[in-house]
């Protein structure tokens, strides 16, 4: 029976995915005719006003769609784990390896737990059903707040925010990452985990980190990056921006940037101990548990009545691993700190 109820979990997912793939492809050859859409392309160019209202829109909607299938199936935290390399991993671990990258982050930072150093107020940019934001303000003591384009997370964050005694630490709004609804100087730390894919405009958003930072405060940006270019390079390969551009049409990714443009960014800011580290090892066996978990009958039956938007979201997973495996996309963690 067991069997019989894989196989037959597979044929339905695998017709699924042949139909939506004759979608998708179709659909990228409108927007090649110049049909609607935004086409993101693999550089720090920012995109136009209206570019950018669709591309949040489009934002807004994917997460409102996918949000509840992702808690279901992996819960509260909607990030990447951190795995040691190589190690043989088990299914009960991904959690708690997603929790590792939050303290991996930390210790990386080297975010004080002294009492009278720790930080007392976070924000949290791009904080998806408030994980980070939970976990940091029980940590620490601290209020937080978490900003999301999503209406569907910002409530439901602050939802299990009441049902974990946090109300009263933690609050969650939709709002714009690029336009923070913050006075300047009011965080003593300052979070975004795996938000900084989605921005279309680099500068603007570490600018606004910056701004929003308490001098001597920590800014910890985790995020998806492509890879350096060598000093002759003017450009990737088209290759590397063919598997870019596809996972960009399915995650609704505007402009992929490296590390080094990111430090180039947050030295143009006169911000000081700038670091950063390539975790593309580390993370390895995250995107092959996430597809495993498509083939479950639970993660299938979601995915399929969820929506188009999770559904293209699902057909470019396996083009991270490619790109991963390829080195055209690293897993990059970078911090600094705000002058005094």
């Amino acid at each position: 029976m067991a069997t019989l109820h894989g196989a037959c979990t597979s044929t339905l997912l695998t017709t699924t995915v042949i139909r939506q793939t004759r979608l998708f492809t179709g659909s990228n050859r409108q927007r090649r005719r110049g049909g609607g859409g935004i086409r993101a392309k693999v550089s720090l160019k920012v995109t136009t006003a209206d570019e950018q209202r669709l591309l949040k829109k489009g934002i807004a909607e994917f997460y409102d769609e996918s949000s509840e299938i992702w808690e279901n199936i992996w819960g509260e935290h909607m990030h990447h784990g951190f795995y040691d390399p190589d190690a043989v991993v088990n299914v009960s671990d991904h959690r708690s390896a997603q929790i590792r990258m939050i303290e991996q982050a930390l210790t990386f930072a080297s975010v004080s737990e002294d009492p009278s150093k720790k930080p007392r107020s976070i924000v949290d940019v791009g904080c998806g059903i408030g994980g980070s934001s939970r976990y940091l303000s029980r940590k620490y003591g601290a209020e937080c707040y978490g900003i999301t384009l999503s209406p569907v997370q910002a409530e439901r964050a602050q939802a299990l925010a009441a049902a974990q005694g946090l109300a009263n630490k933690v609050s969650f709004q939709v709002a714009d990452a690029l336009k923070q609804p913050f006075p300047d100087g009011k965080f003593d730390l300052v979070w975004s985990m795996e938000s900084g894919e989605h921005m279309p405009d680099k500068l603007k958003f570490v600018s606004e980190l910056a701004r929003v930072a308490a001098p001597g405060a920590t800014i910890i940006i985790v995020t998806w990056c492509h890879r350096d270019l060598s000093p002759t390079e003017k450009s990737l390969q088209p290759e590397e921006k063919r598997v870019l551009d596809k996972i960009c049409d399915g995650f609704y990714l505007p402009a992929w940037c490296s590390t080094a443009d990111y430090i180039k960014l947050l030295e143009s800011l006169s911000l000081k101990d700038i670091k950063a580290a390539d975790w593309s090892g580390n993370v390895a066996p995250f995107w092959p548990a996430v597809i495993r978990s498509a083939f479950t009958w639970d993660g299938l039956t979601s995915l399929l009545q969820s929506g188009w938007k999770t559904i293209r979201g699902a057909l470019v997973m396996p083009l991270m691993i490619e790109g991963f495996k390829k080195g055209v996309i690293k897993f990059s963690i970078i911090t600094c700190t705000k002058p005094v």
